[in-house]
């Protein structure tokens, strides 16, 4: 799955840095998780980066986007292979 930043964010501009794939940008009210280029930071870290320095904890898996780790990890490899 790819995640999704809930309504419960404060916009304290922490996760978008994080985020190896540029996946985290600002939207209108909050910000927002591409879907198409998020994996999760599966082949990038253990953990997604973004969870890991939220502080207010509003960024869960997104039901509507379920991937397996063979998904996250073949995404993973077509960005890096995109931008290499």
């Amino acid at each position: 799955m790819s995640l999704f930043i809930t309504d419960e964010c404060i916009n304290c501009d922490v996760c978008e840095p994080e985020c190896p794939n540029g996946a985290i940008t600002q939207g209108e009210e909050i910000y927002e998780i591409d879907h198409a280029l998020c994996t999760e930071c599966v082949g990038h870290f253990d953990e997604p980066q973004c969870v890991e320095v939220c502080p207010v904890d509003c960024i869960p898996k997104d039901p509507n986007h379920e991937e397996t780790e063979g998904e996250l990890m073949g995404k993973y490899e077509l960005l890096v292979a995109a931008t290499g």
